[in-house]
């Protein structure tokens, strides 16, 4: 059974500039962002992206990493035909060989590739915090009938001559490749992913893999030659969130840019684009600036800017700014907007509180009741839910239900 496309995702990485943090990992098992590592976007991506046939090429202190993906459940990559296989360095009769660099490594699991017979194969990197619809990659690779497109992002002009630099005409198509130049002629830069035509990937790693003087290497050596013998080589411009976290600093940058979403494109809480982890498949609570959360149990995935005490809000729930849950259980995405005041009371999955409603009250001497709000009921604006009441249809704007 043929594949179109299948990944293959260089995971073997060292991490050296990682210190500490990768003393005992793989830079790819790196945590990240609450909940998640490193390689949990690559992977995502793909699930997200329909490729269903990943290879993760392993090298260096790869236990927790294969511990991690197993049998890649998480990613609903648990399949009978493809799904995601661990790759270590191949072995041969002699012993173990390391990969020597990213194009032997792919080289060394020819096989695997020629399983699927795909058409064509997406490279990845696993030590990048990205989230890109491959698909759309792809499309773009047809369009051009390439034989070889590189993604890449454009880059302020004075931190250009840091990255691999695609130069690229009208077309998008590439004439030239600068690696980490001192005078760059272009401000695209490599983002390390990239799609073959099998035939023609295939090709150039033979090749470059009986040639003794090669590095092994796709900026260094493939990309080169492919450029020297003139093939259809083109730049997919991407323009979501990307970022290589090879050094502490740029790991720290990207930690805190999950913090404020808005304005750096990485929402961990997007219901269109998920990302997948071992843990669960929704990001950990987020407790804005103009919250107030005092003695309560709040569960993944939960945005909070108001005022909660002695609540248990369940995952998925939104209390916005200006809103007041007191003595509450909130039960799983449910949404309160801002104004309203739920208090001593049960509110059930995927209910919407909106603006200015009252739900429940703290109780008297007298009433010991408990309001109770049934699952994907609508609360609307400024209506009343007394503090004993069992509500299991929609309330209207300013209408009281006792």
């Amino acid at each position: 059974m043929e594949k179109e496309m299948i990944a293959m995702l260089l995971a073997g990485g060292q991490g050296s500039r990682l210190y500490a943090l990768t003393e005992k990992l793989a830079k790819p098992a790196v945590p990240f962002g609450g909940k998640y590592r490193i390689i949990d976007f690559p992977l995502s991506n793909c699930v997200n992206s329909g490729i269903d046939t990943v290879g993760i090429l392993t090298q260096y202190q790869p236990l927790v990493l294969n511990e991690y993906i197993g049998n890649g459940q998480p990613w609903d990559l648990d399949r009978l035909h493809g799904g995601v296989h661990v790759l270590p360095p191949y072995q041969k009769a002699s012993g173990s060989d390391w990969y020597k660099g990213t194009a032997n490594a792919i080289c060394q699991n020819i096989s695997f590739i020629e399983r699927y017979n795909p058409k064509y194969v997406i490279i990845l990197s696993g030590d990048q915090i990205c989230k890109q619809d491959y698909s759309d990659f792809l499309r773009f690779h047809k369009e051009k009938d390439a034989e070889f497109s590189v993604a890449v992002m454009e880059v302020p002009w004075e931190e250009a001559s840091r990255f691999g630099l695609m130069v690229a005409d009208e077309t998008d198509r590439i004439t030239e490749f600068q690696e980490k130049p001192k005078e760059p002629k272009s401000n695209l830069a490599s983002m390390g992913i990239y799609i073959f035509n099998w035939d023609i990937l295939k090709k150039y790693l033979l090749e470059d893999d009986a040639d003794p003087n090669s590095e092994n290497d796709f900026g260094n050596n493939i990309i080169p030659n492919l450029l020297r013998d003139g093939r259809k080589m083109y730049a997919y411009h991407f323009d979501g969130y990307w970022k290589d976290v090879g050094t502490i600093s740029s790991l720290w940058e990207a930690n805190m840019e999950v913090l404020d979403p808005e304005h750096s494109g990485i929402d961990l809480f997007d219901e269109n684009w998920k990302i997948y982890s071992r843990n669960s498949g929704m990001a950990g609570h987020h407790i804005n600036e103009t919250a107030e959360v005092t003695n309560s149990m709040i569960t993944d995935g939960c945005k909070i800017s108001g005022t909660v005490k002695h609540s248990i809000l369940f995952d998925g729930v939104t209390v916005e700014e200006g809103a007041i849950v007191e003595d509450a259980v909130i039960m799983g995405g449910t949404t309160i907007h801002s104004g309203a005041i739920v208090k001593h009371c049960i509110i059930a999955e995927n209910v919407t509180i909106n603006e200015k409603a009252i739900v429940g009250a703290m109780p008297t001497a007298e009433e010991k009741g408990v309001a109770t709000v049934a699952s994907g009921v609508c609360i609307g604006i400024g209506a009343k839910v007394g503090p004993n009441a069992m509500v299991r249809n929609n309330v209207k704007d300013g209408e009281e239900e006792w």
